[in-house]
């Protein structure tokens, strides 16, 4: 199935010059949302994920669906005072500035293989920054998985060494 079909593009969103990749029509076919998770799930199934680390929010739509194919847990990563318990942190650049993401402290065990997973990969900073998040935290980065890359903004390039997977590239 050609999920790209289902990625809408919204010119100048969330400003002029901006090219939007809008994934809820993808979201809102069965068929075609299926189809994405077993692409997801395809090159992974033999990599020894014990985990995914799904970074906030989108990455949640693809990374439970993702782990039950896989048959492991959920580790959720978000924006800083999200999450309940003890928690650590890293914080990264971004393009207008600094922001910093979360997790569970204890939540891996030592070593345990993880996958990042995100729905879109465009300049590479927010799943550098989890991929960092979960070695601190112990785990050992498998690599990373996205619905959509946006290749010409150099993701893929700031996550090397790291194995990167994409359904959709553009």
């Amino acid at each position: 199935m050609d999920l790209s079909g289902f990625v809408r593009p919204i010119p100048d969103f969330p400003k002029p010059g901006i090219l939007f990749r809008d994934i809820t029509p993808l979201l809102a076919d069965h068929a075609a949302f299926a189809a994405a998770i077993a692409a997801l799930a395809e090159p992974w199934r033999s990599a020894g994920v014990a985990a995914i680390a799904a970074v906030e929010a989108r990455g949640f739509l693809f990374a439970a669906p993702l782990a039950l194919e896989l048959g492991v847990g959920v580790i959720p990563v978000r924006k800083p005072g999200k999450l309940p318990a003890d928690t650590i942190s890293h914080e990264y650049e971004l393009e207008y500035g600094r922001d910093r993401l979360e997790m569970h402290r204890g939540v891996l065990p030592a070593n345990a293989g993880v996958l990042v997973v995100d729905d879109v990969l465009a300049t590479g900073g927010t799943a550098a920054a989890c991929m960092k998040l979960v070695e601190a935290a112990g785990g050992r980065v498998l690599g990373a998985s996205f619905l959509v890359e946006i290749s010409p903004l150099g993701g893929r390039e700031r996550l090397v060494p790291h194995r990167v997977e994409s359904v959709i590239i553009y």
